[in-house]
């Protein structure tokens, strides 16, 4: 049954019609924002990757969990930079470091804000890699494990409600669930960056979280962006070995594998909204090229529309303005 009987534009004639008949609904609750700690005192320093972001010391990062929570967005994700560096990372799993005392300050204030943490040993090893390094070079998967293990309980202790471990380690949710048990939190769920590929896309990120890589690069544990049935294969061994959530990572380049991952796995599923799609938009949003608002908001529902549960964006201080404008 063709035109004239069947005419599509009956239901796209005003907005509530529209709206009785929309698919896809973006909520202030889909939402996770990325906030950034750093040593210090009295420390509000914009990102100039990642403009409308900022470094926070310790002492003034309720400002932006205060705005966060006003606006009625459900979850954090912590990333920090350390007071130092070494070989192994060790400041990743210190409790005097701006994560945790981040994590335990926001948590007695807020203690239904959802702190998630990522677990990663970039920022904090002086050579910017994920791991231990071995020959100067390749991490060794292996003896890393232990080390992401001391970070998730590290955080854990402080109070996250989630570890989100983003190495791509061989092995590493096994690692961290096995350690998170035996050390009492056996409620804490893992959101696993399942799959996460070497991507171009990280730019702005490794700027603010200063963690590029000191030589070579991350393909050799991050994925490659051409495959797909590799991602499929990464999903499946995290959720075998504990995952509770499950992440693509990035998300604007990746919606097919993010439909794929959702279409395949029965997990909730989050995407990352990495910070060049960030970067890329704002850039053009300030030369007045695009529709800011507009471009986000569509972007959003792309993400959705394709399975996300959750998506962590540095949008979404804006996103949930402008849900209360609507």
């Amino acid at each position: 049954m063709g035109f004239p009987i069947y005419r599509p534009r009956r239901l796209r004639a005003s907005e509530n019609l529209r709206s009785m008949i929309r698919e896809t609904e973006i909520s202030v609750k889909d939402l996770i924002y990325p906030v950034f700690v750093v040593p210090g005192k009295n420390i509000k320093h914009e990102i100039e990757s990642l403009p409308g972001n900022y470094h926070w010391s310790v002492d003034r990062v309720l400002e932006c969990i205060d705005e966060v929570v006003k606006l009625g967005i459900p979850s954090i994700i912590l990333f920090g930079l350390p007071s130092y560096k070494n070989a192994t990372g060790s400041s990743a799993w210190d409790m005097e470091e701006p994560v945790q005392q981040a994590c335990m300050l926001i948590k007695s204030k807020y203690p239904e804000l959802v702190i998630t943490t990522d677990v990663c040993l970039c920022e904090y090893t002086e050579h910017g890699h994920c791991g231990v390094l071995e020959n100067g070079c390749t991490v060794n998967n292996d003896e890393t494990l232990p080390l992401l293990a001391k970070v998730a309980v590290s955080h854990a202790k402080a109070g996250a409600d989630i570890i989100a471990p983003s190495n791509m380690m061989d092995g590493y949710v096994q690692a961290i669930r096995t350690a998170l048990d035996e050390a009492g939190f056996i409620n804490i769920p893992i959101m696993a960056y399942s799959a996460k590929f070497a991507s171009a896309y990280y730019g702005p990120f490794r700027a603010a979280a200063d963690s590029t890589p000191a030589a070579g690069d991350r393909k050799g544990y991050q994925m490659d962006p051409a495959n797909s049935d590799e991602a499929l294969r990464e999903t499946y061994l995290d959720i075998e070995e504990g995952a509770d959530i499950i992440m693509v990572k990035p998300a604007l380049a990746f919606l097919d594998i993010v439909q794929r991952v959702h279409e395949t796995f029965n997990r909730p599923l989050c995407v990352y909204n990495v910070s060049g799609e960030y970067a890329m938009v704002k850039a053009a949003a300030e030369k007045g090229w695009i529709d800011e608002k507009r471009i986000v908001m569509e972007t959003m529902l792309a993400f959705k529309r394709a399975g996300a549960k959750m998506i962590i964006t540095y949008h979404a201080l804006d996103v949930a303005k402008w849900l209360q404008e609507k």
